[in-house]
């Protein structure tokens, strides 16, 4: 049933507005670009440092939230943040880093243990962790260089199975949804977390399958119709996969607003990026990837190999030019 809402044979003119698109998407680049330099991302305690308190109470009783925060605000120890985790009877408190060695930071949590103990009777300590300045900025680091490789993997794996004009349009597609994605977190100044560079990376990886299959699909059709012009190719292999590529899209955001809407605070800044990411990602595949083929000068004749020369053909079957 859900196939049916996608007609079969569409003839959508996609590479008409992709002037429009490309120019559009820019500006939104250069907005991210600049938010991020001006406002920047909202931190978690992952990359800035900080302490972290899970708490929970007994018999499953609704953490007193107000009270937890109106415990904690009153020590004077900088941004707090305490959000329900996971079930109303657990919370996580969220503490900025404090100034001084770590002792000053086991003195601030010990100092929210006792004020917590103090005005909340039957609370329990799940879990306390600290994390110093040198672990922050290696986890920045270190989320910075696996999107950059995991970019530079594509390029090299489009490029070996394609040619170079479709591995640079795939790190291009690829490039503009990542840089999206950091201005949708400038712009909502959500949480910026490790999990975060996850949703990242998973977006890169749905981003780049959407881009594959359309890719495919160009080469197939480049062989098919060897003398149709490459605009016209595009745009008939983009309506030949519109149906796959929306209905991939749209059952896996039925799934990721579910969990956005009922999966609680914990896992929100992730199902939110992801969210973001296969919209933007469907987009990207569409009027990016594909209409920067023809920019790129894609040489057609590469595309065109002999049959015996090519393992990703199916030799066991006459191809449709065999048999015209």
């Amino acid at each position: 049933m859900l196939l049916r809402m996608v007609p079969e044979n569409t003839n959508i003119n996609f590479m008409r507005p992709r002037f429009i698109a490309m120019g559009f998407s820019v500006l939104l680049i250069i907005a991210s670009m600049v938010g991020f330099a001006v406002k920047g991302l909202n931190y978690g305690i992952d990359f800035k440092g900080g302490i972290t308190i899970e708490i929970g109470m007994e018999e499953h009783a609704d953490v007193p939230l107000a009270d937890v925060r109106s415990a904690v605000s009153s020590l004077g120890l900088g941004d707090v943040s305490i959000k329900e985790y996971g079930r109303s009877s657990e919370a996580l408190i969220r503490i900025e880093r404090q100034p001084g060695d770590e002792d000053a930071q086991t003195a601030a949590m010990v100092k929210v243990r006792d004020a917590l103990q103090v005005a909340i009777p039957g609370v329990t300590f799940r879990q306390e962790n600290i994390v110093g300045p040198v672990v922050s900025g290696e986890l920045k680091q270190d989320g910075t260089i696996a999107i950059s490789v995991a970019v530079l993997m594509v390029l090299v794996y489009i490029w070996f199975r394609f040619e170079w004009q479709f591995g640079l349009g795939a790190v291009i597609a690829l490039a503009h949804d990542v840089l999206l994605t950091i201005g949708f977190f400038v712009v909502t100044q959500l949480e910026f977390n490790l999990s975060i560079i996850a949703a990242l990376l998973t977006i890169v990886g749905y981003s780049l399958n959407d881009t594959v299959v359309v890719y495919d699909r160009i080469r197939e059709n480049i062989r098919k119709f060897r003398k149709m012009p490459l605009d016209e190719l595009i745009n008939f292999s983009l309506n030949q996969t519109l149906s796959r590529t929306t209905m991939t899209s749209f059952t896996t955001l039925l799934a990721l607003i579910s969990l956005l809407v009922f999966g609680g605070e914990v896992i929100r800044g992730f199902t939110a990026a992801m969210t973001w990411g296969i919209v933007i990602g469907t987009y990207s595949s569409i009027f990016i990837a594909s209409p920067m083929l023809p920019l790129l000068n894609v040489r057609r004749e590469a595309m065109i190999q002999e049959e015996e020369k090519d393992p990703t053909v199916d030799k066991s079957r006459p191809s449709p030019l065999d048999m015209m």
